[in-house]
């Protein structure tokens, strides 16, 4: 069974590094080119404005993925319904837990493996959150650096 899971998870798990690491290029390609747009502006609303941009499309990243976990549950025979595999799915990849629906014994496993898939996700979407904040410190810094001069 160990053997099974791993080979309709890691596929699945690959796909979803791949959507991670194009969601991280668009955040950073957008970032990047609103920040250079923006470069007069150090106001409240375009840092909040760009911030909201990068955390919205890392979640649409990781729901994303989780859809596509979803999709193979289904596909598997474990749901009839999108919307409950999709809430399994969420639970989970999030590494809640709650336990309320249980895979059948022979693809409980991919549950622990979509967990993993998803720490790693929100791991990344977090580093990705983290590096634009600290960009806009540094950014203001500066800004304020060559006010006082």
């Amino acid at each position: 069974m160990l053997l099974l899971s791993l080979l309709a998870g890691l596929p699945v798990m690959l796909l979803c590094l791949l959507l991670q690491a194009i969601f991280l290029a668009l955040c950073l390609r957008g970032y990047v080119s609103l920040r250079e747009a923006w470069t007069e502006q150090h106001g409240l609303l375009s840092n909040t404005a760009l911030l909201a941009m990068v955390m919205l499309l890392m979640m649409l990243g990781n729901f994303m993925q989780m859809a596509i976990w979803a999709l193979l549950f289904m596909l598997l025979g474990e749901f009839d319904e999108f919307a409950v595999a999709l809430y399994h799915s969420g639970v989970n990849f999030a590494t809640l837990g709650y336990g309320d629906i249980v895979m059948s014994p022979r693809w409980r496993l991919l549950g622990p493996l979509e967990a993993a898939n998803g720490i790693l996700m929100f791991g990344v979407s977090t580093a990705v959150m983290t590096a634009a904040v600290m960009d806009l410190v540094k950014q203001h810094a500066a800004w304020l650096l060559r006010e006082k001069s």
